[in-house]
C-alpha cells in the first residue's frame, strides 16, 4: 500500500476531500456543499473549495431550488467565485434542470392532475416572472403540442384566447390544460385569473373542446382549478 493510500481521506488536502469521497462513499454521501465544491474544484487564496461553495449555498439560503434561480453576476458576488466558476455552476444547474425536464418529457399521456402538472413544472421552474402555457390533447388524453402562450411581468401575464383557440383548432386538440406561475409562491388564484379562466371554458365549448384544467405552479407545488371544483 502506498503512503497515499494509507493516509485515509481525513488526511488529505481540504479541496480533494469531496472527490475523494464521492470515490470512496458514493455521490449519495455528500452534503450539498461538498458536490458544489467539486464543481468550483479549487479554493482561494484563504479558503477551501468547501468553504467557498459554503457560501455560495448561504447566497441561495441554503436552498437548491434558490441555487438555480442566481444569475452568473448574482454568484460571482461570493469572493473567491470568478465568471469560470459561477458559469460552471450555472451550467450544471441548468443540466440537472433539462435533466428533470427529460423525464417528465417521457410521459406523454396525462391521466390526472399530477401528470398535467409534472409535464410542465420543468418549464416554470427558476422563473421570476410570469408565463402562460398551454397544453393541447387529443381524444386519449395524449399530448399533441406545449405552447408558450405569452409572457408577463413579476405580478401578471396576459393570454390571448383567440390566438389560443386558433393553435387547438390547427391542432386538431380535442381538450386543452392551461398553467401559468406565481413567482412569489402563493398557489391562490386573483380574480383576474378565475374570470380568464372562465372564458377558456367558454371559448373551448364553442369549439368542441373541454379546458380540462387550469393549473397555477409555484415552488415545487401547485393549484389545480378542476381539483377545487372550479371548471
Amino acid at each position: 500500500m502506498t503512503e497515499e493510500n494509507r493516509l485515509g481521506i481525513k488526511h488529505w488536502a481540504e479541496d480533494d476531500r469531496p472527490r475523494e469521497k464521492m470515490l470512496l462513499k458514493g455521490r449519495s454521501a455528500l452534503s450539498d456543499a461538498e458536490l458544489l465544491a467539486i464543481l468550483i474544484a479549487t479554493g482561494s487564496k484563504n479558503e477551501t473549495a468547501v468553504d467557498l461553495a459554503k457560501k455560495v449555498l448561504n447566497l441561495a439560503q441554503n436552498k437548491l431550488n434558490d441555487l438555480g434561480k442566481l444569475s452568473i453576476a448574482d454568484l460571482k458576488k461570493v469572493k473567491g467565485i470568478g465568471e469560470a466558476k459561477a458559469i460552471t455552476i450555472a451550467a450544471a444547474l441548468e443540466l440537472g434542470r433539462r435533466r428533470k425536464h427529460e423525464t417528465s418529457e417521457q410521459r406523454k399521456r396525462i391521466t390526472n392532475t399530477n401528470d398535467a402538472y409534472e409535464i410542465m413544472q420543468a418549464h416554470f421552474a427558476d422563473l421570476d416572472h410570469e408565463q402562460f402555457w398551454m397544453v393541447l390533447l387529443n381524444r386519449a388524453n395524449m399530448v399533441i403540442k406545449k405552447q408558450l402562450v405569452s409572457i408577463g411581468g413579476v405580478n401578471a401575464t396576459v393570454a390571448d384566447i383567440k390566438l389560443m383557440m386558433k393553435s387547438a383548432v390547427e391542432n386538431l386538440a380535442s381538450s386543452i390544460i392551461v398553467y401559468h406561475n406565481h413567482p412569489s409562491g402563493s398557489l391562490t388564484p386573483s380574480e383576474q385569473d378565475k374570470k380568464l379562466t372562465a372564458k377558456i371554458r367558454q371559448a373551448a365549448e364553442l369549439m368542441d373542446m373541454s379546458l380540462i384544467d387550469h393549473i397555477i405552479v409555484g415552488h415545487n407545488t401547485y393549484y389545480s382549478f378542476a381539483n377545487e371544483g372550479l371548471l
